[in-house]
């Protein structure tokens, strides 16, 4: 692969109705790598795709190392190493090492399985810059239960440990859903103990795996007005202690999320065997046809592959979007979400209150959250 690339500030591609199209494209901000599609857990809200990627096809340490420095000369700043577990790749420490060394700041999103005391300080050496660590519950016996990891919660109370001890800065990373949003005041009490500087507290995205425990996960409307009223009070009282980001949930918002910022417009994703992609779950698009930096320089991919501009700009969009007033702000929602649910990835988010599917989704909803919550379906390992 090429690491020596040229970066235009513009592209030119032609769109569906054969109309030549130019806009201006910023450089990405962040990339997130997902390393391998391995992990410990099986969380029953998995959003790695349903296929999952082997092992034998994941890009080897030399090829992570050519794409973090290109990521680096294409404008990348923030690099977000994930997974699955990265912990169970055993060059962690070296890709780390080497991400750190081609200027990018590091922040490892992880399970904390896998990691011990001494590797934690060994990512420490190596230049790991920030390390945010995922908790399922308040509580032993309902964090190991979601993750389907018995034993999970006392190993990640020891990581947040050995990394604050390291002197690594830590964030906690509470995925809220029916089950576990009565204890958010609680994760939020844990966070401060651990010594985080951030939390995030980020409701449920119901696409791929979570679709299948969606009565298992759908938090009802009384609880997510509840925890809006809690998070809006906590970051009152916590100011100056911890910071709070909160991700509400879709299917009781009034309007969608500006999901990822906008369609390749602030950072991609690198799958394990090094596909690109706009976002975690543009594979579920079945339109779209994605570009691996095994064949394709990376900004070569961000600027001109028909995957990253098939929703930039507006001229994809239809009516209802294109004339809204609030265009530039969310973009017109998900695209993922609009696949899902509406069956064209180019509709109106159904979030959306304007959308004519709004009604249905929030029926549906209701049906969902209001359901007694059946066992999990885990995420095979």
């Amino acid at each position: 692969m090429n690491e020596q690339v040229s970066i235009p500030r513009t592209s030119e591609w032609t769109d569906r109705d054969g109309i030549v199209k130019r806009i201006d494209i910023p450089a990405p901000i962040a990339m997130l790598a997902e390393l391998t599609h391995r992990c410990p857990l099986a969380c029953p809200y998995c959003s790695n795709p349903l296929e999952l990627e082997g092992a034998r096809g994941e890009l080897s340490t030399d090829e992570w190392i050519s794409v973090f420095g290109q990521a680096a000369a294409l404008g990348v700043l923030h690099l977000h190493l994930s997974g699955g577990e990265p912990a169970a790749r055993r060059d962690l420490v070296e890709l780390t090492a080497a991400a750190a060394k081609a200027g990018l700041y590091t922040n490892l999103i992880t399970s904390g399985i896998g990691l011990t005391e001494k590797r934690i300080a060994e990512l420490s050496e190596a230049g790991l810059d920030h390390l945010q660590l995922s908790i399922q519950g308040a509580t032993p016996d309902l964090a190991d239960k979601v993750g389907g990891y018995k034993g999970g919660y006392d190993r990640k109370i020891a990581v947040a440990e050995w990394t604050h001890a390291a002197g690594i800065p830590l964030t906690v990373n509470a995925v809220c859903h029916k089950q576990n949003m009565d204890q958010i005041g609680d994760m939020l009490d844990l966070a401060v103990r651990l010594g985080a500087r951030r939390i995030e507290i980020a409701t449920v995205q119901f696409h791929g795996w979570a679709e299948k425990n969606r009565k298992a996960l759908m938090p009802t409307k009384e609880q997510v007005l509840s925890t809006n009223a809690l998070v809006d009070e906590a970051r009152k009282w916590l100011e100056g202690i911890i910071v709070i980001d909160y991700v509400p949930a879709d299917h009781h918002s009034t309007y969608p999320k500006a999901c990822m910022g906008g369609w390749g417009r602030t950072g991609l994703n690198v799958t394990p065997s090094g596909k690109v992609l706009p976002c975690h779950a543009a594979e579920s698009i079945p339109s779209l046809a994605f570009e691996t930096v095994r064949a394709m320089p990376l900004a070569d991919i961000w600027y001109d592959s028909d995957a990253f501009n098939a929703y930039r700009g507006d001229s994809w969009m239809a009516e209802l979007c294109r004339s809204c007033e609030r265009k530039a702000i969310d973009f017109g929602g998900c695209r993922c979400q609009a696949m899902a649910l509406a069956g064209d990835a180019a509709a109106t988010d159904p979030v959306c209150v304007r959308s004519p599917m709004r009604q249905l989704l929030v029926e549906q909803a209701e049906i969902d959250s209001r359901a007694e919550p059946p066992e999990f379906v885990y995420r095979g390992h």
